[in-house]
């Protein structure tokens, strides 16, 4: 039976490619959860809610860094592609051309 995270028959696919698929899906909700406690917290007056928030905001980031960690891990082209791009001064727009030009040969 077909879920929202998977697009082809899920019987049809690797162990490998459904969990891929997982971690995928788990890093969109991370995002989603993260985006909702940013909003919350931009609009929350009261200190202890806003301190829980922030702790909640928190293991969400966590969650999504690990969640990307291991995509990135299992797909060498991509964590080539970011390490061009992030944690680099200067045009985000300019390194992502960059780094995708000096990645184009390699195998996805």
């Amino acid at each position: 039976m077909p879920t929202e995270q998977y697009h082809e028959p899920p019987d049809e696919l690797s162990e490998e490619t459904r969990t891929f698929a997982r971690i995928c899906t788990s890093l969109i909700e991370e995002a989603e959860a993260i985006n909702w406690y940013h909003q919350r917290l931009a609009v929350e007056k009261d200190e202890e809610a806003r301190a829980i928030m922030a702790d909640a905001i928190g293991e969400e980031f966590k969650h999504f860094g690990m969640d990307l960690e291991f995509l990135l891990r299992r797909s060498p082209r991509w964590r080539d592609t970011l390490k061009g791009i992030l944690f680099q001064p200067g045009s985000i727009v300019e390194h992502g051309d960059q780094a995708e030009e000096a990645t184009e040969d390699e195998p996805a």
